[in-house]
């Protein structure tokens, strides 16, 4: 139904408006610095992996070598193979002191590469020289091989996925993560590097897979998330669907989106100047508009679409540029934007699981090498999880990763007893023991059929 155009100035209270500054990451890391030196050495990751990363990302690794060369890097004793074996096997096995994966090296070796004799200041000048585009390479390289086996398996998808699927090219989630600053003296492997920050994080998640489809680094840890817009517009296919928090709001490039025929769904300001131009539905615990979004001095000049939820409560406002309801009714725009969530535990993941809240070292160089390494092994770690999720049964998001990480020590010590041979079938058989399914104790706040009605 019609309604007049009225200008409407929101004030409720958002959780923008109601977030303290954040505290300072410096005491939780040197806890972690800590902790990780005075550990032992941890289990090499199991057969099933080793063989995996071999299959699939040591191939990549020497395809490389071409690159390698024209950068100018001589065929020394650390080469790319021996440096990428070494770094994700730092990652993996969480290593704190530096020494014990060097002595490791030297007497096993790691990886596919055989055991190599080097110095603690040979392994300590290669990662502060060595050029992390060689490890972005390889990471790119292997992430559509993920995507391929992902798609190839059978397992049930999210509804609310499976809807999205026949009207969108593809559902990307994108966000920015400031990683923690390095600490003063960084001293695992080089003394006296002094105070580095470890810069800014943009990440393009495939909200479906969970994989990421672009990833970018920015030394400044200051950058603001919209520095990473043009990038993730120009990967947004047609038709695409995008989904973004309050910090990547930009009427430029809803503008742009919009002319384009790529969508998105985020969040609304609390200040945001609204002129309704047509009521898609209302009822007390949902409103739907069609709407001009923005006033004379800032404005989108393509229509726009609010949608308001109420729940225990509380109002949750969401803007797209999806305007027919056929294609995403209130509900379905409520529910999509609550998975913009899964970008923050795949953060979680590569930071407090697999370590990128800690460096090794005090140049950015070794940081970034860090951050493609720890990218590679969670896109490993995926491929597991989505393994585990495909012979349960289950949506990809009903498996804990971080369970499915610890369970596979669990997993080495009954392999050694004899009493477990594959990863996937001792982890599925013990799903409930290890927590590998989650728990769906905290319902989330999105909309059901009976609140519409």
């Amino acid at each position: 139904m019609k309604s007049g155009i009225h200008e409407v100035n929101f004030c409720f209270m958002s959780e923008e408006t109601k977030q303290s500054k954040k505290k300072s990451s410096v005491r939780h890391t040197r806890a972690i610095q800590r902790d990780r030196s005075k550990q032992s050495l941890r289990e090499p990751p199991t057969e099933e992996l080793q063989k995996l990363l071999e299959e699939v990302v040591s191939p990549i690794v020497y395809s490389q070598i071409a690159s390698y060369q024209a950068m100018g890097m001589r065929q020394r004793i650390l080469t790319l193979p021996v440096m990428v074996a070494f770094v994700l096997s730092l990652i993996w096995r969480q290593v704190g002191s530096v020494m014990d994966a060097i002595r490791e090296l030297n007497k096993r070796g790691i990886l596919w590469a055989e055991p190599t004799v080097v110095s603690q200041q040979a392994v300590s000048e290669r990662l502060r020289t060595f050029p992390p585009d060689l490890f972005l390479r390889v990471l790119m390289d292997v992430l559509p091989q993920m995507q391929t086996r992902w798609q190839e398996r059978k397992r049930p998808i999210a509804k609310i996925f499976e809807h999205g699927l026949t009207h969108f090219s593809t559902i990307l989630i994108l966000d920015g993560s400031t990683l923690d600053v390095l600490l003063k003296k960084v001293d695992l492997l080089r003394e006296n590097e002094g105070k580095v920050l470890a810069g800014r994080l943009g990440a393009l998640l495939n909200a479906v897979t969970l994989l990421p489809q672009e990833l970018w680094y920015e030394e400044d840890n200051h950058t603001h998330d919209q520095t990473f817009w043009a990038r993730a517009a120009e990967k947004l296919p047609k038709n695409g669907l995008l989904l973004f928090d309050l910090g990547f709001i930009n009427y430029k490039w809803f503008d742009d989106l919009s002319e384009k025929t790529k969508f998105f769904v985020t969040r609304c300001k609390s200040n945001a100047v609204i002129q309704i131009e047509q009521v898609l539905h209302t009822s007390a615990h949902i409103h739907d508009y069609l709407i001009h979004l923005g006033g004379a001095q800032s404005f989108c000049k393509y229509q726009m679409r609010l949608v308001e939820v109420e729940y225990k409560g509380r109002w949750f406002r969401y803007l797209t540029n999806v305007l027919d309801p056929q294609v995403l009714s209130a509900e379905q725009v409520a529910q999509i934007y609550q998975e913009r969530w899964r970008i923050e535990d795949a953060f979680n993941i590569a930071k407090r699981l697999l370590g990128l809240a800690y460096f090794w070292v005090g140049s950015i160089n070794g940081v970034q090498v860090q951050i493609w390494a720890t990218w590679l092994l969670y896109a490993m770690l995926v491929d597991l999880t989505d393994q585990i999720a495909e012979a349960m049964k289950h949506p990809f998001a009903d498996i804990s990763m971080e369970m499915v990480f610890k369970g596979l020590y669990h997993f080495t010590q009954e392999k050694k007893l004899g009493r477990a041979s594959d990863p996937v079938q001792y982890l599925v058989e013990d799903a409930k023991l290890l927590g590998i399914l989650k728990h769906k104790n905290r319902p989330k706040p999105v909309l059901t059929n009976s609140i519409i009605s």
